[in-house]
C-alpha cells in the first residue's frame, strides 16, 4: 500500500507540472523562473541606454520570476540580426523593431498577434487609455503585430538667439514652409549661421512620409499594391525642399554633421525627430542660447500629417510560458510608469496621454519641460508610418530616399528624379 500510494503520489506531481508547462502559460511565468530575450536599439544609444535599463530593471523587481537577457543592438542593424538569429534556430523572445518593416516582421519573422495570445477582454482592458492613433500603427489586417513603445514626431527646433539676431521675433516663429523659407534667408544673410535644415532625407523615410502626406500625397496606394512617390502632389512636397537649397536658405550638410552644427548654434532652424529635444536642450544650455520648439511647418493651408518615428515591440516567441512573459513585459514597459519613465528619461511621446495632466505621472515634468507640447499636439493627427509589402521593402525605401536625395542636392529636374524612382520601386513590388 505504501509503494502504491508513492507512485500515485509521483503521478499525481507530474500531472501538475505537465499541465503547468503545457497551459496558457501565465501560471508558469508566475511561479517558475523564465528568462525572455529582449533585442532592443536603445540600449545601443549612448543617450538612451539608462532610461531604458530602468524600464528593465523597475519590471524584474515588480516580476521576481521574469527576468529579460537584454541584447543592444543598434537600429541599422537588428532587422539584420532578427533573421539572421531566426535562420540559425535561436529566435528572439521580443524584439523593438521600427514601423516600416511591419508588414515584413509579419510575414517573414512569425511575429504574433497579441489577439492569439492574450484574452480579449484583458487586451481590451490594457488598451484603454492608449492613443489610438499610436496603437493603429501596429496593427495590419485588423490584429496587433507590434505595440508601440519608444515614439517621435517631426518638430522644427529653432535658435530664439539666432531669431534675434536677424531681426526676427522668436515669439513669432514660421507656420508654413514659404515662411520658414522667408526667416531662414534672413538668418543666413544677418548672421554667420545657415537658415534651416529639413533632416531625414537618409537612414529612414519617415520624416519624407510626412511632408509629402502634408502636401496631399501618398508614398503607396490605399490597396498596398501602387507606389506613388512619383506623383505630383509628393513631387511638389520634394521640390520645395529642393528651393530652400537652392535658394541658399537651407545648408547641404546631411543630418549627422547638421545635428552638430545646431548644438553650436550655427543653424537657425531644424525639422527633425522630437527625441532630439533632451540632446539639444543640454547644448542650448551649455551654449548659453534658448532652444523652441514649434509644429511641423505647413504647405500653405494645408493641414500637416505628422508620421512617426520610433518603434513596436513585436512578440516572437513560439513558446507559449515565454510569450505570456513577454506580453507581461510589454504590459509595463507601456503602463503609464513605463511612458512616465520614457517621456522623461529617453524623449519619446508618451502613447498615454492622459498622464501628462496626472501628477502621480508626468504633470510636474511637462510643466517643466514645454518643449514637448508641439510633440503632443501632433500625436492628434499622427498618421502610420507606411510599410511596404515584400521582401524587397528596405530596396523600396531606399530607392525613394536617393531619388530625394539627389532632388534636393543636386539641380537636376526632380519631376522626372522622382518618377523614374517611383518606377524602379514598382518593379519591387510583389
Amino acid at each position: 500500500m505504501s509503494r502504491a500510494k508513492t507512485k500515485i503520489m509521483m503521478l499525481l506531481s507530474l500531472t501538475v507540472l505537465v499541465t503547468a508547462a503545457c497551459g496558457n502559460g501565465k501560471e508558469s511565468a508566475s511561479t517558475g523562473p523564465v528568462t525572455i530575450s529582449f533585442y532592443s536599439y536603445n540600449l545601443a544609444i549612448a543617450s538612451q541606454k539608462e532610461g531604458t535599463q530602468q524600464l528593465i530593471t523597475e519590471f524584474e523587481a515588480a516580476h521576481p520570476n521574469i527576468k529579460i537577457d537584454a541584447i543592444p543592438v543598434s537600429s541599422t542593424e537588428i532587422n539584420t540580426k532578427v533573421q539572421a538569429d531566426i535562420a540559425a534556430g535561436s529566435r528572439p523572445d521580443v524584439a523593438q523593431l521600427v514601423f516600416d518593416g511591419l508588414d515584413y516582421a509579419v510575414q517573414n519573422y512569425n511575429a504574433k498577434a497579441l489577439e492569439d495570445i492574450v484574452p480579449a477582454d484583458e487586451l481590451k482592458k490594457n488598451f484603454e487609455g492608449f492613443s489610438p492613433n499610436g496603437l493603429k500603427l501596429g496593427q495590419l489586417k485588423g490584429k496587433t503585430y507590434g505595440l508601440p513603445f519608444t515614439f517621435s514626431t517631426p518638430v522644427l527646433f529653432y535658435n530664439a538667439k539666432l531669431f534675434k539676431d536677424a531681426g526676427l521675433d522668436p515669439e513669432n516663429p514660421p507656420k508654413t514652409w514659404e515662411e520658414v523659407k522667408t526667416y531662414a534667408l534672413q538668418i543666413a544673410a544677418k548672421t554667420k549661421a545657415s537658415g534651416v535644415h529639413v533632416g531625414g532625407a537618409a537612414g529612414a523615410d519617415w520624416i519624407v512620409q510626412a511632408l509629402i502626406g502634408s502636401n496631399g500625397g501618398k508614398v503607396l496606394s490605399d490597396d498596398r499594391k501602387t507606389i506613388q512617390f512619383g506623383e505630383p502632389a509628393a513631387i511638389g512636397a520634394i521640390k520645395m525642399w529642393q528651393d530652400l537649397v537652392q535658394s541658399g536658405a537651407s545648408d547641404k550638410m546631411n543630418d549627422t554633421e547638421v545635428i552638430q552644427a545646431f548644438s553650436e548654434s550655427k543653424v537657425g532652424m531644424l525639422l527633425y525627430t522630437s527625441a532630439l529635444q533632451s540632446a539639444l536642450l543640454s547644448a542650448s544650455k551649455a551654449g548659453g542660447w534658448d532652444l523652441k520648439a514649434i509644429q511641423m511647418p505647413s504647405f500653405g493651408s494645408k493641414p500637416t500629417t505628422p508620421v512617426n518615428s520610433g518603434s513596436a515591440l513585436f512578440v516572437l516567441s513560439d513558446d507559449k510560458v515565454k510569450q505570456q512573459a513577454a506580453w507581461e513585459f510589454l504590459k509595463f514597459v507601456t503602463s503609464e510608469r513605463g511612458y512616465t519613465i520614457i517621456t522623461s528619461k529617453i524623449g519619446y511621446l508618451p502613447l498615454r496621454p492622459a498622464i501628462v495632466e496626472d501628477p502621480k505621472y508626468l504633470k510636474d515634468w511637462v510643466a517643466a519641460n514645454p518643449l514637448v507640447k508641439p510633440n503632443l499636439d501632433q500625436l492628434t493627427r499622427l498618421q502610420p508610418w507606411v510599410s511596404y509589402p515584400g521582401s524587397k521593402w528596405s530596396q523600396i525605401e531606399t530607392i525613394l530616399l536617393e531619388g530625394v536625395q539627389k532632388s534636393i542636392q543636386g539641380s537636376g529636374d526632380a519631376t522626372s528624379i522622382m518618377q523614374d524612382a517611383q518606377k524602379r520601386a514598382q518593379s519591387l513590388m510583389p
